[in-house]
């Protein structure tokens, strides 16, 4: 039977109202600015899936008074200082109101300036550089810095290793690995440790003469601040090699990409990073509990995470970063780039991985790091300390 003219009418314009009252909360947008391929693809992934987890936890926010639905804008730098701009520029034009990232100092100080003409603020997850921060009012971070990372592996080396030699090994124009390089090198003359420093260009996927170099230097400790792609190379050959030193290094080895390479090897791996399991934190262990749930329920989620529901501290600090981000907005008080800047400042929330405040750089307020070393039995992490700097 024909309906006729009026009915359906009615009908569709019921369908519209049902449609209206079901979506009736305003959006806000947080970029998600990281990579998800090049060098640092499997770092960003992890990075980002805590931001993800964090919003499936939390996915409104009270803003003014009014309740907003988060909806995160994700694009990938690919690891590339030569792709941030166009990414950046990307998130800038989806209007989104705030954005986190990137793993990566190189590829967050690439795209400064595009997120500063768009007087857009940027909450660094764990980019270490002090370059980031440096010298501007849009960049913060809540992460410890490279002078602070490097002086803790220069103090590790020192106390815990006894050395008084080191090698220490950077990609040749890579902001990230030679500056942590410097700031250790720096650190280890002060504390009586000679260091041998060699870089290695890019592309590089042979990293035998290193190794060997390393060895033959007559070192006490091999400090190591590379990408997780270059990690799994240099691990191999330190294993082929039969290399007996420790390796050092930072928080871009906290992976199980490093879990997985060091698995069934002889190698002492020891990285500092910013966050461990094992706390009785209430905060903690429901984090922990949750995020390894949404791991083993989410199929793409888990490959992301390199196929296993191991917590990566990246993932930790992605998921700080989005509630920073949402008490950026609520103290804003408005979803305007400008207004969630001006709040950031006077931020402050505690989070899985600890206090999270801003000093007048931008810069998180933190003095201490967890240190850990790779199980090479069961491939997991075994928590060796916590370290400061003297």
């Amino acid at each position: 039977m024909k309906k006729s003219f009026p009915l359906v009418m009615a009908l569709v314009l019921s369908s519209l109202a049902f449609v209206s009252c079901g979506d009736k909360s305003p959006t806000v947008k947080i970029g998600v600015f990281q990579p998800a391929s090049g060098d640092n693809g499997a770092g960003g992934k992890q990075e980002t899936l805590g931001t993800q987890y964090a919003n499936t936890v939390t996915p409104t926010v009270n803003i003014g008074g009014t309740e907003y639905k988060v909806k995160l804008e994700i694009v990938d730098n690919e690891s590339s200082n030569d792709k941030a701009v166009s990414a950046a520029s990307e998130l800038i034009s989806k209007g989104v109101s705030v954005v986190l990232g990137s793993y990566g100092s190189g590829v967050s100080i690439a795209a400064s300036d595009t997120f500063a003409a768009a007087n857009l603020s940027v909450i660094g997850v764990t980019c270490t550089n002090p370059q980031v921060t440096a010298g501007n009012d849009h960049y913060f971070r809540i992460c410890f810095l490279d002078p602070f990372q490097g002086s803790v592996h220069a103090n590790l080396a020192k106390d815990y290793f006894h050395a008084k030699k080191a090698y220490a090994l950077a990609k040749l124009g890579d902001d990230y690995s030679v500056g942590l390089c410097n700031y250790f090198i720096e650190a280890a003359k002060k504390l009586g440790i000679d260091v041998v420093y060699e870089t290695f260009p890019d592309g590089t996927s042979d990293f035998a003469a290193y190794v060997a170099n390393a060895k033959n230097s007559g070192a006490d400790v091999f400090f190591a601040p590379s990408s997780t792609e270059a990690a799994a190379l240099i691990i191999e050959q330190a294993n082929t090699q039969g290399l007996s030193i420790p390796i050092l290094s930072s928080d871009t080895w906290d992976s199980n990409v490093i879990l997985a390479s060091a698995k069934n090897t002889n190698l002492g791996i020891y990285v500092t990073t910013f966050f461990v399991e094992g706390s009785s934190d209430p905060k903690v262990l429901e984090f922990v509990n949750g995020f390894k749930n949404y791991l083993n329920t989410n199929s793409t989620a888990k490959t992301n995470n390199g196929g296993d529901d191991e917590i990566s501290a990246m993932s930790a600090m992605g998921f700080d970063a989005y509630y920073t981000a949402l008490e950026a907005l609520k103290n804003a008080g408005s979803t305007k780039p400008e207004a969630v800047k001006a709040a950031l400042p006077s931020t402050s929330i505690n989070g899985v991985s600890g206090s999270i405040a801003f000093d007048k750089t931008g810069d998180a307020i933190r003095d201490v790091a967890f240190i850990k070393k790779v199980d090479t039995k069961t491939g997991k992490w075994e928590f060796v300390a916590q370290q400061s700097v003297k």
